[in-house]
């Protein structure tokens, strides 16, 4: 493909133009207008010109500020790509990921500065620019903004190429090699025209209290398009959000289950005044039915479930009318019209209506590949199918069910736990608040089945759960270990982090 195409940013930009003196990005006391953020875009573009440009990439080092949003836009506009790593990555995971994809550039948030001096250092040399910092005394760099703040604020086109990459976002890097997924600017485009089927529709006001490199972030860009108006944070913190959510009288919020589980857990939230929300889009992780049909009862019929993939797009969907019938809760919904699925075994083929097996899908919006790992890439892609790595089936109504990771099944003597299955049994308890189920090696060389749980009520024991797990499960899913926590650990984009959990409890296995 040749020639430029018309950017995604650009129709967040003509939105930003059309509306001058609405609220765009508001970020702790600060309240942006449109017409500052549009401004401020285009004076970075010029500042960045000649410095980066189409094919590159650049590494933003930050979190949810108004400077990394506006950065992204104009280094897109420039038609360069961009990837952001994971905040709760160590500094020498950040520091592969910067090598891994090249990078031109690196810029830097204040928010960042500390961790970001540290990447610097341990990646091979690059440009570092801030972005409302000079760095560190001993390795200064240039502030950006600076140079930005008398520049033109003349309107650039876009210089995007439609097979450029525009966005690599990084599922690994604590250890070995990272895993990038690519997206080019033609994918974005294709996403951005996709969305809108379960999307909210006309001006909002959005949280965006997860890392807006990721999920959150493309939801707050369409709302941006569509008039809207994004609220930021840093990070979740439940009783922030709850305040958030009543002072700005938020329409609309990304989120995921971990996250809507610790606000039904927080005491302020029977007493906040959520009378503006009308749209919670959650996904990312297996949502629990008991939890979720709580969220309906104490929040409101307000809440759509998406289920997708980073390497697949969208997959499904459950409305929010849908959301009112309890059993459908153990869905992850229908299948988008847009959306071809396939239930397949272990070699490919498809198994009989009903049965389980791996699900295979064809969205449209699939990852333009792993960066730079062909070869995954092609596990991944097979004949234009992506291989989830989930297992599922469907029902005779046509609605999804989601049984497992196929990575995360618990290999045991005499066949294989499913940990979801397992984690909304032991939340059927009604002492149970939160539930996570992971695999650990065992004295026979099998795998052990182990629990983590978090309790409303002090006095529930493991041996309860070990009856009511063999009644509705049998012998095969009673955990070996059942510990009980003060609360989960997630990782920095909100979900329950296994890893840290098996690390913690179970360490001569780790």
């Amino acid at each position: 493909m040749s020639g430029t195409v018309r950017a995604d940013v650009e129709q967040i930009l003509d939105a930003l133009a059309s509306d001058r003196g609405r609220e765009a990005l508001t970020y702790g006391d600060r309240r942006l207008r449109a017409g500052e953020v549009l401004d401020e875009v285009h004076r970075l573009a010029h500042v960045l010109d000649g410095r980066v440009g189409p094919g590159e990439i650049v590494a933003l080092l930050g979190g949810n500020s108004p400077e990394m949003l506006i950065a992204r836009w104009a280094l897109n506009l420039l038609g360069a790509g961009v990837t952001q790593p994971h905040g709760g990555l160590s500094a020498q995971g950040q520091a592969r990921i910067v090598d891994d994809v090249e990078a031109a550039l690196v810029l830097v948030d204040p928010i960042a500065l500390d961790t970001a001096a540290q990447v610097v250092a341990l990646a091979r040399p690059v440009t570092t620019l801030g972005l409302g910092t000079t760095g560190p005394d001993d390795q200064p760099w240039r502030d950006l903004l600076l140079d930005a703040s008398d520049a033109s604020t003349e309107a650039l086109s876009s210089r995007a190429r439609p097979s450029d990459v525009q966005q690599i976002r990084h599922t690994g890097g604590t250890t070995g090699h990272p895993k990038g997924i690519a997206y080019t600017f033609a994918h974005h485009l294709r996403m951005a025209q996709s969305h809108g089927a379960w999307a909210e529709q006309g001006p909002a006001r959005m949280l965006l209290c997860t890392p807006s490199a990721h999920a959150g972030g493309g939801v707050a860009d369409r709302l941006l398009a569509r008039g809207g108006t994004v609220v930021l944070q840093e990070e979740f913190d439940a009783g922030a959000v709850l305040a958030a959510l009543e002072r700005e009288r938020i329409t609309d919020t990304w989120l995921l289950p971990p996250l809507i589980y610790r606000l039904l857990d927080h005491p302020d939230l029977d007493r906040t005044d959520l009378s503006g929300l009308r749209n919670v889009i959650y996904g990312g992780a297996q949502a629990n039915p008991t939890r979720m049909a709580e969220a309906v009862r104490r929040i409101g019929p307000v809440f759509t479930q998406v289920y997708g993939q980073t390497e697949a797009g969208g997959i499904s969907a459950l409305t929010r009318e849908e959301h009112l019938d309890p059993a459908l809760l153990r869905t992850v919904g229908r299948v988008m019209p847009t959306t071809d699925v396939a239930i397949c075994d272990d070699t490919g083929h498809r198994v009989p209506d009903g049965g389980r097996g791996e699900l295979w899908v064809r969205t449209g919006t699939e990852m333009d590949g792993y960066w730079r790992r062909p070869d995954l890439t092609a596990e991944t892609i097979v004949d234009g199918w992506v291989r989830t790595g989930d297992v599922a089936h469907l029902d005779d109504d046509g609605y999804l069910h989601l049984v497992d990771r196929v990575k995360d099944m618990i290999v045991v003597v005499g066949g294989h736990v499913y940990t979801s299955e397992l984690e909304d049994t032991l939340m059927e308890h009604a002492g149970v608040r939160q539930a996570a189920v992971f695999g650990a090696p065992d004295d026979d060389g099998s795998e052990a089945v182990h629990a983590a749980v978090v309790v409303r009520d002090d006095s529930l024991t493991g041996t309860e759960l070990e009856k009511l797990v063999e009644a509705h499960r049998g012998a095969m899913y009673v955990p070996k270990e059942i510990a009980f926590v003060d609360e989960l650990p997630l990782t920095d984009i909100g979900k329950t982090d296994k890893k840290a959990l098996r690390a913690r409890l179970t360490p001569a296995a780790v």
